[in-house]
């Protein structure tokens, strides 16, 4: 996600992976530093599923499908969101957007 989005989700503690120094970290790795860390993974990455036994973690998931991570294409989606955060379970995938 971008760093500008963090912003956009008031209430909830966001950090990036780049604000974090987790750049070029693998996403299992990534995963296990982010789980003792947060509740929530929001992420744009369409294969972490597909990479990643995501229902092994005790991390919820939110994927976001934008066409872009450009706010302009984020900013809709973002009630949406919001609402997966809420939601999600550990060990689950929410897919939101189109």
């Amino acid at each position: 996600m971008p760093v500008d989005f963090a912003g956009e989700l008031p209430g909830h503690e966001v950090e990036t992976v780049q604000s974090m120094g987790w750049e070029g970290v693998l996403n299992g790795e990534l995963l296990r530093r982010a789980a003792s860390r947060f509740d929530v993974f929001v992420t744009m990455d369409r294969n972490l599923p597909h990479q990643q036994r995501l229902a092994n973690h005790r991390l919820g998931f939110v994927l976001v499908l934008a066409p872009s991570n450009r706010l302009v294409h984020l900013r809709p989606l973002i009630p949406r969101i919001v609402e997966a955060i809420a939601t999600v379970q550990p060990g689950e995938l929410r897919e939101v957007g189109a």
